[in-house]
């Protein structure tokens, strides 16, 4: 399929849809082989959605975060790591957006439409191996980092560094993928999440440009500001949503077409077993409960993300109850919908080809990296004490 959209007005949950029926041609042999998945990238490239974030005066889409996790959810049900480096590339272009000056981010974000980009990530706060010194008028950035996801096959990243000349101060930085001193060492190979380039990376006296640091407003600055770890964490919760509709959807299809009841049942099909229809029904609940819940925290960012800098520290903070909550239960259902597939499936399911467990494998790997433990203290916190999330990078 050919796909020119940049000359007409698309309708992206459609191209969406057709390229995701294209992933899924090659998602189970993927998910085995590893790597990174060039073509599908490229076909992504070619389909104008890498801009969908972007306002339409910058040559973007002008489409709502509604709007743009509504793909990131088509392309988690047949494939979630496309649908994880999909998603930061619309993270990575919010972090200039929001922590640059409009002189760094209009012309990024009008060079991204132009140019097709992809964004990487090197954002790993919790990794403080890389460090920043400073020079007369310019700086460079040295050291290893950890999970940076989309980094390979992209044109630009987002990176950090600590400037131990400022007490560890975390600084954050636009810079060229393949600019010299930067090595992706493509050693990612871990049971889920097998084709987002997550591994390490090695910054060997990486030249950084003042005009490429991200001081203006900078990291967490302001409650706008702070909207960056907000919508990670949406994103997070509509993988999850996305990888549950998908196993559900796969889980539903072999239940008709290829399970048998369980000899001692008075059922005549799967489709009559009371035991296989109250597993479904519980993953109904499931999947409802959390798409309410994903629905009504994507409205509010939208809301929050139009008022820009009039945005209050409250209604960041309700933003953050409502997202919090959302993915609590995105990833509690899609669990348990992932690890319950079986049971309404059967031994036969189980087979190496069918890879069902992709699904589980995926949703588990991405869920380490944030516990959904200190999720729910925080909620907690607010419900018995009153007290307020802190802004974080992963609050």
């Amino acid at each position: 399929m050919s796909l020119h959209l940049k000359t007409r007005p698309i309708e992206p949950l459609q191209i969406a849809r057709e390229l995701a029926a294209q992933f899924a041609e090659t998602a189970v042999e993927r998910d085995a082989r590893g790597g990174t998945p060039k073509a599908e990238r490229d076909s992504i490239r070619a389909s104008g959605l890498l801009s969908l974030i972007i306002p339409t005066q910058y040559g973007g889409l002008g489409a709502s975060w509604n709007e743009t996790f509504e793909v990131v959810r088509e392309f988690a049900r047949v494939d979630s790591s496309i649908a994880h480096v999909f998603g930061f590339q619309h993270l990575m272009l919010a972090t200039v957006r929001l922590f640059a000056s409009p002189a760094q981010w209009e012309p990024w974000l009008e060079l991204t439409a132009r140019k097709n980009w992809f964004w990487g990530n090197a954002l790993n706060p919790l990794d403080t191996r890389t460090v920043m010194k400073k020079f007369d008028n310019w700086y460079e950035f040295s050291g290893k980092k950890s999970f940076c996801s989309g980094a390979t096959d992209s044109e630009m990243l987002i990176a950090s560094a600590v400037d131990e000349t400022a007490g560890g101060k975390l600084v954050i930085a636009a810079i060229p993928t393949g600019r010299t001193g930067i090595t992706l060492h493509g050693d990612w190979d871990n049971i889920g999440q097998r084709q987002t380039d997550s591994g390490s990376a090695t910054f060997e006296r990486v030249r950084v440009e003042h005009a490429e640091l991200l001081l203006d407003p900078g990291p967490l600055s302001t409650p706008f500001a702070c909207l960056r770890p907000l919508i990670a964490q949406l994103l997070f919760a509509n993988m999850f949503l996305g990888i549950a509709e998908g196993a559900f959807a796969e889980a539903r299809q072999y239940t008709l077409k290829e399970s048998r009841p369980w000899f001692r049942s008075s059922a005549r099909s799967s489709g009559e077993d009371p035991y296989i229809l109250r597993h479904y029904g519980d993953f109904w609940v499931g999947l409802e409960s959390s798409r309410v819940l994903i629905q009504r925290a994507v409205d509010q960012l939208d809301e929050a993300w139009r008022k820009e800098h009039a945005l209050t520290a409250e209604e960041r903070a309700q933003l953050a109850l409502a997202i919090g909550t959302a993915k609590v239960a995105a990833s509690r259902n899609a669990l348990d919908i992932c690890n319950r597939l079986f049971e309404v499936t059967g031994a036969r399911a189980t087979h190496a080809s069918l890879r069902f467990d992709r699904f589980w494998r995926n949703l588990r790997t991405q869920s380490l990296h944030d516990p959904v433990d200190y999720r729910i203290h925080e909620l907690g916190d607010w419900a018995l004490n009153g007290t307020r999330p802190t802004p974080s990078f992963y609050s």
